[in-house]
């Protein structure tokens, strides 16, 4: 079995993981580019392998940097089936048309304000691209395992990271390859913990924070914080957020916050469509996280959700404080473009950050002290205050990957981590070398390796 690395080698984007096995190909993830522009051109690019000639895609799970790119997989020849546990799925059925109505939605607004170079501008595919991809999905439950063919079976482990994302354990005749995906964390609030994984004869491991720890700050108490601060210079918060895990659990501090009167009762908006969608799923999955039905619907119901684009415009003509969670998480495209415009050059306002950040994205560039941003077009100042929330974050830091990684009784041959910009691959490579001794690479894009 053959690996050949097609994303997610020296960036965080783009996961795909093309295995060859015999004459089979199968790819692990089918994610989509964001944040440099060498890397977004990477979207357009002809891939290495022709895409009628997989035979089937295995999901980790939803987000957009592991699925986005399926809709055009599927447009320029893929005809098998997509595997996927049952709750991404459901996910992928409503972020993959949501990613294909924004990029039609940028396009239309770069051909009617010209600010694009390419005439016309165009979408990479279409809310109905991305429609006609979902009777692709194939569901296999958690904990089942799955023969792909004969020698070759998969089972979807829990991985923690978000509704339906999983680990998947892949056995070929006699050897076990281990894709962790994004793992998620062991103490988080609402997610249950990541499955133990005892043994592997490869790993391939995600090192997005593999360089940095995630400190011991109470997000929730942070969170009081920043909205009494801000509410009493009578500004506003704006909240770029993922649609899918973080805007829910931003949702459950903010209902725990309002419930104990930790916060002023500032009106919430959910100025997302999708994430009003994902927020309902929860409820139907309670086996995968550790809120009640219940807690599900008080948590749902402590914002008003926003749909129509009218009523999106409506949010930014307040003139009291409000507080404004919008997609998409690195302010790369979506209605919190349009919250930013009008929310960033004021002092008052404040911009909440709660994920990882890519690098030559909109938000990296707002974290990292630019003082202004091009949106639609045109500069935008930023004089709001900005804060990022690390401890909000739905990744493993360093030392719970290599606490999780401690629970194997015997040691990889191959470790590859991926899925990391080059300082925290290389961080967590040093790390993992110096306490369990293993064989680690860092692959480069591209690079295939025999497993």
């Amino acid at each position: 079995m053959q690996i050949t690395f097609l994303g997610a080698a020296g960036t965080v984007t783009g996961s795909k993981y093309l295995l060859t096995v015999g004459d089979k190909k199968i790819l692990i993830d089918c994610g989509m580019y964001q944040g440099y522009k060498e890397l977004r051109l990477r979207n357009w690019a002809k891939l290495p392998v022709n895409p009628a000639d997989v035979d089937a895609v295995i999901l980790t799970h939803a987000h957009i940097d592991h699925s986005g790119y399926l809709p055009l997989f599927v447009k320029n020849g893929f005809k098998g089936p997509i595997y996927s546990t049952p709750g991404t799925k459901e996910l992928c059925a409503i972020m993959l048309p949501d990613s294909g109505h924004i990029q039609e939605e940028d396009a239309f607004l770069a051909n009617k304000y010209g600010f694009s170079k390419h005439k016309p501008a165009l979408p990479l595919y279409t809310l109905i691209d991305a429609q006609n991809t979902i009777p692709q999905f194939v569901t296999v439950p958690f904990e089942k395992t799955f023969e792909l063919f004969d020698d070759f079976s998969f089972t979807f482990l829990f991985a923690a990271h978000i509704l339906g994302a999983a680990f998947i354990r892949i056995q070929h005749k006699n050897k076990i390859t281990v894709f962790t995906g994004d793992m998620g964390r062991t103490h988080d609030p609402i997610m249950r913990e990541p499955a133990i994984i005892a043994s592997a004869d490869n790993l391939i491991i995600e090192s997005t924070y593999g360089d940095r720890e995630h400190g011991t700050i109470d997000p929730k108490a942070q969170l009081a914080k920043i909205i009494n601060q801000t509410a009493k210079r009578g500004g506003s918060i704006v909240i770029p957020s993922f649609a899918v895990g973080r805007a829910q659990s931003i949702l459950y501090y903010l209902s725990q916050l309002k419930a104990k009167k930790l916060i002023p009762d500032l009106p919430i908006f959910v100025d997302s469509p999708m994430a009003t969608s994902v927020t309902a799923i929860y409820a139907r999955y309670v086996n995968e996280h550790r809120l009640g039905s219940d807690e599900c619907s008080h948590f749902c119901e402590v914002a008003k959700y926003v749909n129509s684009v009218d009523e999106s415009k409506e949010i930014d003509t307040y003139s009291m404080p409000i507080i404004i969670i919008s997609a998409s998480g690195m302010a790369e495209g979506g209605r919190v473009l349009h919250h930013l415009k009008a929310y960033a050059p004021d002092h008052r306002n404040t911009i909440v950050f709660t994920g990882y950040q890519s690098a030559g994205t909109r938000g990296a560039k707002i974290v990292n002290g630019d003082r202004e941003v091009r949106i639609h077009g045109k500069m935008i100042p930023i004089n709001a205050k900005i804060v990022v929330m690390n401890n909000m974050s739905a990744h493993a830091d360093a030392g719970e990957i290599l606490k999780w990684l401690s629970n194997f009784k015997s040691p990889p041959k191959k470790v590859f981590i991926i899925h990391g910009e080059p300082k925290a691959s290389a961080a967590l490579k040093e790390k993992i070398e110096k306490q369990f001794h293993w064989n680690c690479i860092i692959p480069q894009y591209l690079q295939t390796e025999t497993m």
